[in-house]
């Protein structure tokens, strides 16, 4: 068989074209989140906490070529100076947090929602003594309980 069929074949599979929507719309749910998190979330909290602007929240390590204090992380960078992006980590920190326990709620609700697959019957390792009527076990000749020879 060639590569080219065996990719094909491969590539066909119902769950790899599962995973490569699911990237899509994982992507796409990510954009919105960090929207969620930067546009609607941050600013709230940013503003309980003394007007603070989570996404320009950093630390300068190193000057750049202009020294003086910086606006923004963008103003920082411009300048060529070294910063900690404390803010922006932040941020990411709670897209993440919402990411992950919508994920989590989804596959709970899946979990749910999917039929508990039938039981395997459980393999017979006894029988009845034609006798007494004791259960014993499969591979015996004579009964414990009675001691009749079994056939």
């Amino acid at each position: 068989m060639s590569v080219l069929k065996e990719f094909r074949e491969f590539a066909m599979r119902g769950n790899v074209i599962d995973l490569a929507v699911g990237v899509v719309i994982g992507g796409a749910f990510g954009t919105i989140v960090k929207s969620l998190v930067d546009d609607v979330i941050m600013p709230p909290i940013g503003l309980l906490i003394g007007n603070v602007d989570f996404a320009n929240l950093f630390l300068v390590l190193k000057e750049g070529a202009k020294a003086t204090p910086y606006a923004s992380v963008a103003a920082a960078k411009e300048a060529g100076a070294v910063t900690l992006n404390i803010g922006l980590f932040i941020n990411a920190l709670v897209s993440f947090t919402i990411i992950a326990f919508a994920i989590f709620m989804l596959i709970k609700t899946l979990n749910k929602l999917q039929r508990p697959a039938p039981a395997a019957p459980a393999e017979v390792t006894t029988k009845e003594c034609g006798y007494c009527l004791s259960s014993i076990p499969l591979k015996a000749t004579r009964c414990p309980h009675c001691t009749s020879q079994l056939g």
